[in-house]
């Protein structure tokens, strides 16, 4: 039986930790802390699963406290982002493991901190890149492997967010870059991850161009310039699209996805916590578009595109390679797709042959089915019959945050940035 604490008592916590340790894991794994600044959000998590009771809180600044009387074996960390690398390295300080949600940190700097403090410990680190288990990223890797398109050489992948999705990044706490590391880090870091491990390669060099187009006080959509605005008060909502694409002027959709909870209680569960700021507030310096190139240590190359204010939701991804060529496109949240949309395949175009088309098993569950299988390897252990590594490490999770701190950097510098000296603390530092 594993003791389990949980630094951050966010919605994240609740669903993907608290819930199956609870209901589908409780012969192995003991929840024995709650640690949070918030004490609103003990009161939801324990509304919401009242068997936890019992269980000790504790402020954010207790986290000594905790571990002497509560004796954790692991340290779930699943707070704002940039709260993340400290309760890690305290955790590795007392040789502990740690489970963290992504990104493992908001910086390079912070993530050389953690695997710093990791080398040192007896503890160890698990990063959560559900997005790896997902049947179909498990195949595309399953397809590297059996060396169906031969040595990787090049990858495309654009990734779209849509009007609904996007702008939740803009209106939450997402948008202040010392808080999330930008969207760069935030959200593509689960994109870069997939590519590192797909391809089993290590970025050392970006290149990349971005833009604030969409969000602001500059927006072209913006109704009227005036900063403060919430949506649940707003005298101009009605006039602005990206309200009323999802809303009557009677009611509030119900529209969800795997990280936002449209259901109202929760939403005025928090202090201080305000989902519905303003799109259009001044403040948003954070890029929405962003164009990269990257480069890898064994020679291949990544084209990749997100946008996070698009008409539908999902992405498009190539994988080529000397032997052939791996396509694939996912369409995200269909009911909120206006269109219908084909059933996701792996097309497969051997460089001589004729094309495969490849049916992937699906799964329930979030993340395209990924989050019951991680939750598995989290609280039983890695599947022993898997034939490679899926897990990740406090490598990877700084490989992909590097990188997408690499991404804004070099959009603020304009010029290529290396990976390897923005992880060792070599790097210029932007305004």
């Amino acid at each position: 039986m594993k003791k389990y604490a949980v630094c951050g008592v966010s919605k994240r916590a609740n669903d993907m930790f608290i819930n199956p340790m609870l209901k589908k894991f409780a012969n192995t794994s003991r929840l024995v802390a709650l640690l949070d600044k918030d004490p609103k959000r003990f009161e939801v998590c324990k509304t919401e699963f009242p068997q936890v009771d019992h269980v000790p809180e504790y402020a954010e600044d207790e986290f000594e406290k905790l571990v002497a009387e509560t004796q954790p074996d692991v340290i779930i960390v699943t707070g704002r982002d940039d709260t993340h690398a400290d309760y890690i390295i305290k955790a590795l300080e007392h040789d502990l493991d740690v489970i963290t949600e992504k990104p493992m940190t908001t910086t390079a700097a912070d993530s050389k901190r953690i695997m710093d403090a990791e080398a040192k410990s007896k503890g160890r680190v698990t990063v959560t890149f559900n997005y790896r288990y997902s049947p179909f990223h498990t195949k595309i890797k399953e397809l590297i492997l059996e060396g169906k398109i031969g040595r990787v050489t090049s990858v495309d992948l654009n990734w779209y967010i849509d009007t609904y999705h996007g702008s939740s990044y803009f209106q939450r706490w997402n948008r202040n870059r010392a808080f999330s590391g930008g969207l760069s880090i935030h959200k593509s870091s689960h994109h870069f991850d997939l590519i590192n491990w797909w391809l089993d390669q290590k970025p050392v060099e970006v290149f990349s161009f971005g833009a604030l187009n969409y969000y602001g006080n500059e927006s072209e959509h913006n109704p009227r310039e005036e900063d403060g605005r919430h949506c649940v008060t707003c005298t101009v909502k009605q006039e602005c699209s990206y309200y009323t694409r999802w809303n009557t002027r009677s009611n509030t959709a119900n529209v969800q996805d795997d990280h936002i909870d449209s259901d109202a209680r929760r939403k005025n569960s928090y202090t201080n916590y305000r989902p519905d700021q303003c799109i259009f507030d001044s403040e948003i310096e954070i890029e929405d578009t962003y164009t990269a190139t990257v480069k890898y240590d064994k020679g291949a190359l990544l084209s990749y595109s997100i946008n996070f204010s698009l008409p539908y939701e999902g992405y498009r991804l190539a994988i080529n390679g000397t032997k052939g060529r791996i396509e694939t496109t996912e369409y995200h949240a269909p009911s909120r797709v206006p269109f219908p949309v084909p059933e996701q395949t792996i097309d497969y175009y051997p460089l001589f042959g004729s094309k495969e088309t490849i049916h992937v098993v699906k799964r329930d569950g979030g993340h395209g089915g990924g989050d019951p299988v991680i939750q598995e390897d989290i609280f039983l252990g890695e599947d022993p019959a898997r034939p490679y590594r899926i897990l990740s490490g406090s490598a990877d999770g700084a490989y992909a945050v590097t990188t997408g701190e690499a991404v804004w950097r070099s959009v603020k510098e304009k010029r290529p940035i290396s990976i390897e000296a923005l992880l060792m603390g070599q790097q210029v530092t932007t305004s």
